[in-house]
């Protein structure tokens, strides 16, 4: 589904991503994950082609999106849908308003035809009950729910979160946690997913990459690299030691 090859990226003279690669597999979820500031939403951004890296190539269901046309990058664009941390749904616009937005966009169906499959995104995240809620009218976890199934309108095959935990609470974030595990089950989405949470990349990832300056010091199963790697970055993110844990242990 995606491939990055030597990516690079920086602003200014600081290089935030110096030279990665990876693969993400269809149908699995991938975790992109690292401590605080080492480029993980750098990274989304470039991969959903909001901007444009320095060097090296991002390839996304085929289309190389750092040298492809417009109209390829349209096409690349088409097969993903993004929830971004914040949710970032329109406050004056009903969920279902909201969900219909990307058809309206790019479709020319019927509206009523329109309405009833945003109605049936927002039933399968769990908010048929309510449609003409606006969102600040609900939790914070229903509007996460809600972002996800704008994204899914259009019935990519990928799809891009970024945080979707972040100021959650345990439980909603373990529904959650839920919500996107039975999406990729049933549905066979492909999700990547920046998270920094541990209980939900445990839960959800298939595979993960660790940043940390620059590069990517580990990738594999979450849970064998928390059993087994040795690389002390690693052992403490996943074993969440302090610097000091980490010598005396």
């Amino acid at each position: 589904m995606i491939t990055v090859n030597d990516l690079v990226v920086s602003f200014g003279e600081k290089r935030v991503l110096d030279r990665i690669s990876f693969d993400v597999r269809p149908g699995e979820v991938f975790v992109i994950l690292g401590g605080s500031g080492c480029g993980k939403s750098t990274l989304l951004r470039h991969l959903v082609g909001l901007r444009e890296p320095q060097g090296g190539q991002i390839i996304i269901n085929g289309h190389d999106i750092t040298t492809d046309s417009l109209e390829n990058m349209d096409k690349a664009i088409e097969s993903f849908g993004v929830m971004f941390q914040s949710g970032a749904l329109f406050g004056s616009m009903t969920l279902l308003e909201n969900v219909r937005l990307p058809l309206e966009e790019k479709t020319e169906l019927p509206r009523k035809v329109m309405d009833e499959m945003a109605a049936h995104k927002l039933r399968q995240v769990g908010l048929g009950d309510f449609l003409h809620y606006v969102p600040a009218e609900i939790s914070g976890g229903m509007q996460k729910r809600a972002a996800i199934a704008r994204a899914m309108a259009l019935d990519p095959p990928m799809l891009f979160l970024d945080e979707p935990s972040a100021g959650l609470d345990p439980i909603t974030s373990a529904k959650l946690d839920e919500l996107i595990l039975e999406l990729s089950k049933t549905l066979g989405v492909t999700f990547v997913v920046v998270s920094h949470e541990l209980p939900s990349i445990f839960a959800i990832a298939d595979r993960v990459i660790m940043l940390q300056d620059g590069k990517i010091v580990a990738e594999g199963d979450p849970r064998d690299l928390r059993d087994h790697c040795e690389q002390p970055f690693v052992r403490q993110f996943f074993h969440r030691e302090s610097d000091k844990a980490s010598v005396n242990g």
